[in-house]
């Protein structure tokens, strides 16, 4: 009962995200969720456990770069994200689901 809430909750969620439907397949005690772009590439994927973004996240654009990545912990952003843009890389440091310090590359 408890794998079929937190797949509701990812169905919920992913409409928000993704044109597609998204893919969704349960690893362990967690939702690993893959959303797509219309056009078939993935737009975003990472993991869900009790319904909370958990563990390591990554987005892409539309031609398949990197956009971000980054980790989350019980629904929070935690440590180090990565944010790519044509120009350069940004490092941002989160704590207590705070931005702590960034730094550009």
């Amino acid at each position: 009962m408890k794998k079929y809430m937190i797949l509701g909750a990812v169905l919920i969620s992913g409409m928000m995200f993704a044109q597609k439907e998204p893919k969704l397949e349960v690893v362990g005690n967690l939702v690993k969720a893959t959303y797509y772009y219309d056009n078939g590439q993935i737009q975003q994927e990472g993991f869900f456990k009790d319904g909370k973004l958990e563990g390591k996240w990554v987005a892409y654009d539309t031609n398949g770069n990197k956009k971000s990545a980054g980790e989350y912990t019980n629904g929070q952003k935690t440590g180090k994200w990565f944010f790519w843009n044509e120009a350069k890389t940004s490092q941002v440091d989160y704590s207590n689901n705070q931005i702590a310090l960034v730094s550009n590359n």
